[in-house]
């Protein structure tokens, strides 16, 4: 197994997306526990900000490069991920996986109206896959063992929780361990994609790295300062970087 990626204080598996699911396979059947997490841009800079959301990623078995941002700055920092693995394309990939092997699934967030509704739509795509249990995600931080309880109660292979970051992340952490299954996944907006909800970008958008312009042109009251502050913020962590390395590297070289 290659050793991680290290971007920008983030290890970062060096995976494409079917060796990704081929691990998670493995995972699953050795009933090994681990948490997944999608690293992009957004959570690079948070993670500098927050030493709770650090620790969790880092304690993550599985880590993912979400944005293409991530692929284009491992390059720049000549410690290369393969290609991106968007949490979407993952969760998909290991609906195709659960339906073939069996694997029990419970579906935890988003509200219940589009819950029931990307679950209709999932098992029309995925009839023979096995939904032991769905809940939505609004409950109080006091009712999370409960939760944690009565998904645990339907013996799952495979939790996704559809929450806003960094709540996914924070939650998983504390009560990942608690919901029985081997792999736990946060997706967050992808339910809202699969119910319909949101429509993702072309395949040439997200090919040229600008999935974030299109989620901007349809949520541009709610995004624009988050990823104006953020990518400005990633492209100075990455620049910082960029100058150490080139200090590291010529700093003690003797003058010509």
């Amino acid at each position: 197994m290659a050793d991680p990626a290290y971007i920008l204080g983030c290890e970062i598996d060096r995976l494409d997306l079917a060796q990704t699911v081929a691990r998670i396979a493995r995972l699953i059947d050795e009933r090994r526990y681990t948490q997944h997490v999608a690293v992009n841009a957004a959570k690079v800079v948070a993670m500098h900000d927050d030493p709770l959301l650090r620790s969790i990623i880092d304690g993550c078995g599985l880590v993912s490069a979400d944005g293409q941002s991530i692929v284009w700055a491992s390059r720049l920092l000549r410690d290369p991920v393969p290609e991106r693995v968007a949490g979407i394309d993952l969760m998909q990939a290991l609906l195709e996986l659960a339906e073939r092997r069996g694997y029990r699934i419970y579906f935890l967030g988003a509200t219940a109206a589009t819950l029931d509704r990307a679950l209709a739509r999932i098992r029309d795509r995925h009839p023979a896959l096995i939904i032991v249990g769905a809940r939505d995600g609004y409950f109080a931080e006091e009712q999370s063992a409960e939760v944690a309880a009565e998904a645990a109660a339907t013996r799952p292979d495979i939790v996704f929780v559809a929450m806003p970051s960094p709540r996914k992340e924070y939650w998983l952490g504390r009560h990942g361990p608690d919901v029985g299954a081997s792999f736990v996944m946060g997706v967050g907006g992808s339910i809202d994609v699969l119910a319909g909800m949101v429509r993702r970008a072309p395949v040439i958008v997200q090919r040229a790295g600008l999935e974030w312009c299109w989620r901007l042109a349809q949520e541009p009251r709610r995004l624009l300062r988050r990823y104006v502050v953020t990518n400005l913020r990633f492209l100075g962590l990455l620049a910082r970087e960029l100058c150490a390395q080139r200090l590291r590297r010529y700093g003690s070289a003797p003058p010509h």
